[in-house]
């Protein structure tokens, strides 16, 4: 049997123990220490803190006059601190670093390399047609040692074919368009016209409005295409107008849409307008008034985040007034924040701690439908989880009635 070097120093020929002037009361001492080096040796210390789990999150935290990024944040955090006060996962807690990419693909492309020095497990939702455009088509994913948890907006060229790190919470345009055309049709409407943004969001959806409108009985579906600025969205209204079609869809970045609505009111359109899920409620009234806004529908891709019934606006309501009790009016990006950081969470303790990209995206493929109080992801068919839509309407007060 092999001693712990304390004790053998004591045996050796030449040691203490065997030194002839060493009393024995001596001898019983130095045993004793040397019994407790060996102890301190072998027995574990106080444990190291362990390492968070780190979560990134890219956006436009300037740049977009929304609150689409800032409101994601404070969703997610919440429940990333609920976590957190309950033990983490694997005994470590989750820490949310944000940066700002100001709402364009250079500012995206600058702040990615950036985001992976703090080396995150995961980036959850980052916004904006042309930067995740970018993120897909210059293939920045397939080096990086992260996956991404759901992104805004749901342009159909980010899923198909999209990338196999990337995965999607929300409902994608098409689903969206899908639910205004059904809506549409319980109105009466055949007719209908696309006024879009001179972006892919934009481009894309003219396309695809214009594909699905005939299945769902419209007659007619055409398009005005116009940049972001005064000239061009009033010439383009004006268009929209002498149309004469009985609904009107708006497509493009939340401001734009904004802005497009006021054009359109302003230039005496007074009939159906619709708009994508990305548009709040409180930006529009902002910019067209309380009148403007009034019976403006918008397509929406998570339940009223103000709501009652389901399990989901229970949880995430009392998450909310727990760990983020700043904020007193919910938005669905404070929804979708909240579910992003769930569905990374679970997928995480699934993979029984694993943080790579290939366990957590087994993880998440391999857990089929989970259901989150009442909202359904299923990432077993792809990397779309969810094709859930509802129509909102603005009220005379400027509120959201779903």
């Amino acid at each position: 049997m092999r001693l712990c070097p304390a004790l053998s120093g004591l045996f050796a020929r030449s040691g203490p123990l065997r030194h002839a002037a060493t009393s024995r009361p001596q001898r019983r001492g130095l045993l004793a220490l040397a019994l407790g080096a060996c102890l301190t040796s072998v027995l574990p210390g106080p444990a190291l803190a362990a390492e968070d789990w780190v979560v990134g999150q890219i956006g436009p935290f300037t740049g977009l006059p929304s609150p689409d990024a800032p409101d994601i944040q404070a969703g997610a955090k919440a429940y990333f601190d609920q976590v957190n006060k309950a033990g983490g996962v694997q005994g470590r807690r989750f820490s949310l670093f944000t940066l700002d990419d100001q709402f364009n693909a250079d500012g995206f492309k600058a702040a990615l390399p950036k985001a992976l020095e703090n080396r995150p497990i995961a980036l959850i939702s980052p916004v904006g047609s042309a930067a995740l455009s970018t993120l897909i088509k210059e293939r920045l994913l397939d080096n990086a040692n992260l996956v991404v948890i759901n992104a805004v907006p749901g342009a159909d060229s980010l899923r198909n074919p999209g990338h196999p790190k990337l995965f999607h919470i929300r409902a994608s345009d098409r689903d969206q368009y899908a639910r205004m055309l059904e809506h549409g049709r319980t109105l009466g409407v055949t007719t209908l016209h696309v006024l879009y943004q001179e972006l892919p969001i934009g481009q894309q959806g003219l396309a695809a409005i214009k594909e699905m409108a005939p299945g769902y009985g419209y007659t007619r579906a055409e398009g005005s295409q116009s940049k972001h600025d005064e000239a061009s969205l009033g010439a383009a209204a004006k268009e929209v107008r002498g149309a004469d079609a009985q609904s009107v869809i708006v497509v493009g970045s939340p401001k734009f849409m904004a802005d497009a609505i006021k054009q359109l009111r302003d230039a005496g359109y007074n009939r159906s307008i619709l708009a994508l899920s990305y548009l709040s409620a409180p930006l529009l009234v902002k910019v067209a008034g309380e009148a403007g806004a009034r019976g403006v529908g918008i397509a929406q891709t998570f339940p009223n985040p103000n709501g009652r019934g389901l399990p989901l606006q229970a949880e995430f309501q009392a998450t909310m007034a727990r760990h983020a009790p700043e904020v007193k009016t919910y938005t669905a990006f404070h929804l979708e924040g909240y579910l992003s950081a769930r569905v990374l969470v679970e997928a995480l303790r699934r993979s029984r701690g694993n943080p790579s990209p290939e366990a957590l995206s087994e993880a998440l493929r391999s857990a089929g439908e989970q259901d989150f109080g009442g909202f359904r992801v299923n990432f077993s068919r792809g990397n779309t989880g969810s094709k859930w839509t509802e129509m909102s309407v603005i009220d005379a007060t400027g509120k959201l009635r779903y």
